[in-house]
């Protein structure tokens, strides 16, 4: 069996479900999914791949295409913690 499917298959539903989640969120970034599940970039794309719809998963694919806040490494520090506009600096 391949390090990555073992990998996928570990997860709990509600794991898998949370890494879908945090995936699709823009201010995630990839290493903060392998930070708490133990998947890096690929294992994610796999992960997604295996869990949705063809068409979904290209779609999620297009959205994630460049998207520097994906990445720690490329972000900003502005970006490093999201604060709502409405509170307090």
């Amino acid at each position: 069996m391949h390090k990555r499917n073992a990998a996928v298959q570990e997860l709990s539903d509600a794991d898998i479900s949370r890494i879908i989640e945090m995936a699709w969120e823009d201010r995630t970034a990839f290493e903060a999914i392998e930070a708490q599940f133990g998947l890096n970039e690929s294992g994610v794309v796999h992960l997604m791949r295996l869990h949705m719809r063809p068409s979904s998963f290209r779609m999620w694919r297009k959205r994630m295409a460049g998207r520097v806040t994906k990445h720690a490494v490329l972000r900003g520090a502005n970006l490093l913690r999201h604060r709502a506009a409405h509170t307090r600096q």
